[in-house]
C-alpha cells in the first residue's frame, strides 16, 4: 500500500479567489498604495483586485492583489490596512438576500446587542466605520466578481504575543509599522489610547 507524500508548508493548500468586491452603492473596493481604502468606479482599476483567501468556515481573508496588505478592523471600527495578517484580518462572510455578500469583523461587535461590525462604503464610495454599518443597508452589500480560483498559502498570525500584549486592538508600531486608518495616515502608539 503506497500512502501520498507529505506536502511541505510552503505549498499553497487554500483555494480561495482572486476577484472584485462590486458594491451595492455602485463602486468597486479598492485599496490603493498609500493603504487608503474606498471605492472606485474605474472597472478596470488594479487596485480593486483582491485575494479572499479562505482562513475558516466562512471567514475570509481580504489582501489586495497590487498591495499585499491585508485589510483589518480594529476595536473601535474603522477599517486599516496591515501588511501582517493578524486576528483583527479576520472577516466572517455571509450570503444576504439577493446573492449579496457582508464582510464583519470576527473579533469585534456591539457589546450590547451583539450586532456586528461590517465592511461599508457609503453612496460617495468612502469607507465607512464597522460599527456604523448595518447588514440590512445598501452599504454593506457586496457582489464578488470572481476573477480566477487561486490556491494559498495558509496565513501566518503574526506576532501574536504583542498583540494580546496591547490590549487595545490597535495597530502598534511594534507589531506593524505599515499598519495604516484610512487615508493612509499612518499611527502612532499615542494616537492609539
Amino acid at each position: 500500500m503506497a500512502f501520498p507524500l507529505r506536502r511541505s508548508v510552503s505549498e499553497p493548500q487554500l483555494k480561495g479567489i482572486v476577484t472584485k468586491l462590486y458594491s451595492r452603492q455602485g463602486f468597486h473596493l479598492q485599496l490603493q498604495a498609500d493603504g487608503t481604502i474606498d471605492g472606485t468606479k474605474e472597472e478596470d482599476n488594479s487596485f480593486a483586485i483582491f485575494n479572499l483567501i479562505p482562513v475558516g468556515l466562512r471567514v475570509v481573508a481580504i489582501q489586495g492583489v497590487q498591495t499585499k496588505l491585508y485589510l483589518a478592523m480594529n476595536n473601535e471600527g474603522y477599517l486599516y490596512t496591515s501588511e501582517h495578517f493578524t486576528p483583527e484580518c479576520k472577516f466572517k462572510e455571509s450570503v444576504f438576500e439577493n446573492y449579496y455578500v457582508t464582510y464583519s469583523s470576527m473579533i469585534y461587535r456591539q457589546q450590547q446587542s451583539g450586532r456586528g461590525w461590517y465592511l461599508g462604503l457609503n453612496k460617495e464610495g468612502q469607507i465607512m466605520k464597522g460599527n456604523h454599518v448595518k447588514k440590512t443597508k445598501p452599504a454593506a452589500h457586496f457582489i464578488p466578481k470572481p476573477l480566477k480560483v487561486a490556491m494559498y498559502r495558509e496565513p501566518s498570525l503574526h506576532d501574536l504575543t504583542e498583540f494580546s500584549r496591547s490590549g487595545s486592538g490597535t495597530p502598534t508600531k511594534s507589531r506593524s509599522a505599515s499598519a495604516m486608518l484610512n487615508g493612509g495616515k499612518t499611527l502612532s502608539q499615542n494616537e492609539s489610547t
